[in-house]
């Protein structure tokens, strides 16, 4: 089983998970950031250290999220590794506990 990003992910893309990560399989778009499951070892050193709970293993995948097990891995074939350099996006405290924001993943 891998971990996958969720939505609660799309316009904050903080990055306290990256750090962790000993095999370096997180990738980022513009506005999210994905674990491409194929790298994804299942350590679960992620989960605890992202600070809006955005990160969950793939058997439990909150409902409604399943479409992001898809996106995490197309997604991480066609973005770049992500970097550990600690930024977020500037406004994402605003977006940290809006849901429904699929529509503003940018691909």
């Amino acid at each position: 089983m891998a971990y996958i990003v969720g939505e609660i992910c799309i316009n904050c893309k903080y990055k306290d998970c990256v750090e962790v990560c000993p095999v370096d399989c997180f990738y980022e778009g513009e506005n999210f950031m994905v674990i491409n499951p194929e790298e994804c070892i299942d350590c679960g050193l992620c989960e605890p250290e992202c600070p809006i709970d955005a990160i969950f293993s793939e058997d439990e995948i909150p409902e409604g999220q399943r479409v992001f097990l898809e996106l995490n891995r197309d997604l991480s074939y066609i973005w770049s590794r992500a970097s550990d350099d600690k930024s977020r996006l500037p406004d994402a405290e605003k977006w940290e506990t809006i849901l429904g924001k699929l529509e503003y993943l940018k691909h």
